[in-house]
């Protein structure tokens, strides 16, 4: 499979909770930690340079303990209203190490006391082991978001 194969992803989900502090947990590298992933991932090191240009990485570890990481540098930045990365996402597989990179647009629309983020998922580049997981990017961002709404009712 090539990039033309695949189809942007395009979500969007309510939070309860209002935009700055949504916002703050999707910038804050503490406050990622403690949602970032799908049900059964964790987060044990999250680093961000808010800016144009800045790098971020994140460790996602799976449930049996190996480390993913993801990282990526941010396009384009607009507090509180607009996130946009270019992850590298890269596992080892078979002695292999293939890629995936994804251009991913965040809005944070304000809703008063609640917030919607509006997501759009864009596959630039995929190595053909990993279509597996740019098929189920829906899946775990919707285990992503079901956390991070957690979050906010602790």
């Amino acid at each position: 499979m090539n990039e033309t194969e695949y189809k942007d992803l395009h979500m969007t989900r309510t939070f309860d909770a209002p935009r700055d502090l949504v916002w703050k947990a999707w910038t804050d590298p503490k406050l990622l930690a403690q949602w970032w992933g799908p049900h059964g991932f964790t987060a044990p090191y999250c680093e961000l340079e808010l800016r144009v240009g800045g790098k971020y990485l994140v460790h996602m570890q799976d449930p049996e303990g190996n480390i993913n990481p993801m990282n990526g540098v941010i396009q384009e930045i607009n507090p509180p209203e607009k996130l946009v990365l270019l992850t590298q996402i890269s596992f080892e597989m078979d002695g292999k190490r293939p890629e995936a990179n994804i251009l991913t647009t965040f809005l944070f629309i304000d809703k008063g006391s609640q917030t919607e983020i509006k997501l759009v998922a864009h596959p630039v580049k995929v190595d053909p082991e990993l279509a597996d997981a740019i098929n189920g990017m829906e899946e775990g961002w919707s285990q992503t978001f079901e956390k991070l709404q957690a979050l906010f009712t602790k």
